[in-house]
């Protein structure tokens, strides 16, 4: 018998959405993929998210725009980027040439403008292979607003996979009372995934001067320091909901892809580890392989929500 090769071993399926592994950079982290060239093979990739594209271009929040904290990266970008014209004419193009699937991330400031946004992407399903929403951003006014009411997330959701046939990603905000209910007004709605999670919402203090140190006072927390409180969310929407879900928080290692494999989560994005290791994604490929192989899996799905919970 043949021994398997690495698409056998690592491809997954969210729904409408296949991937040839669960390996994706997070949008923000990536930029529009060019600038990490020099560091990694892209077609080993199981995907790339760019940076979230809005209706028109986005300067930003004012700096400072990040922080380092004592376990990860506080950021109050505010979505700078080059507005859908732009990406359309200047990235798009060689983000599919790319040998790997390309996921487009987007927001908007209405339910209206989201679907219009996702009905002109829908006329590039040749290139894309799905797009993520965002609607969990902390640091944007309104940003989180589609994502911390489930009515809201449903008719969104049902608005846009209304208008576009692309298989559809929610990205969640952790930054609620129950991301389960979210989550469930995106199935509802007719997500394919969600992602879990997005930065959890907090701010940096000079206290000698009395000032708050991001321009935009309040920012996005990554890194490390989220990783527990993304578990915690995976685990408890893999135990509710019949949804695929994306991981997303503090990755850094094999070890924490694998956490959240058992917990539920059959892919994971890298995020802010791709600043410090920007080669990271693609060596965590070659190592899931090999964790695969140990496990005696055929496939890695086999691991995803293999975690064993006490009894009570």
């Amino acid at each position: 018998m043949n021994a398997p090769t690495q698409t056998d071993l690592l491809s997954v399926t969210l729904n409408r959405l296949h991937l040839k592994n669960p390996i994706l950079v997070a949008s923000g982290t990536f930029g529009y993929a060019r600038e990490m060239e020099p560091f990694l093979d892209f077609s080993q990739l199981g995907g790339i998210i760019p940076k979230t594209i809005t209706t028109e271009p986005r300067i930003g929040n004012p700096p400072p725009r990040t922080i380092e904290t004592s376990a990860g990266l506080l950021n109050s970008i505010g979505l700078d980027n080059d507005g859908i014209d732009l990406f359309l004419e200047k990235h798009l193009n060689y983000l599919a040439s790319l040998d790997t699937s390309l996921i487009v991330n987007i927001a908007g400031r209405t339910i209206d403008e989201m679907a219009v946004m996702a009905a002109r992407l829908n006329s590039f399903q040749d290139q894309i292979a799905a797009l993520e929403l965002n609607i969990s951003c902390p640091n944007v006014s309104g940003g989180v607003d589609f994502g911390t009411q489930p009515d809201l997330t449903e008719k969104m959701l049902k608005q846009v996979t209304e208008s576009c046939q692309l298989p559809i990603i929610a990205k969640l905000t952790p930054n609620v009372t129950s991301v389960v209910e979210i989550a469930q007004a995106a199935a509802s709605g007719g997500a394919d995934a969600v992602s879990l999670i997005n930065t959890v919402q907090g701010t940096a203090i000079d206290w000698r001067q009395k000032k708050p140190i991001l321009g935009g006072v309040f920012g996005g927390l990554s890194g490390p320091a989220i990783k527990p409180v993304a578990l915690r969310i995976v685990c408890q929407v893999s135990r509710a909901l019949d949804i695929p879900i994306i991981g997303v928080g503090g990755i850094a290692n094999i070890d924490d892809v694998m956490e959240f494999i058992v917990a539920g989560a059959s892919a994971v994005q890298i995020g802010t580890a791709n600043f410090y290791n920007p080669g990271l994604a693609t060596q965590l490929v070659g190592e899931l392989k090999q964790v695969v192989l140990e496990e005696k899996c055929t496939q890695v799905s086999e691991l995803v929500g293999s975690l064993v919970y006490p009894e009570r």
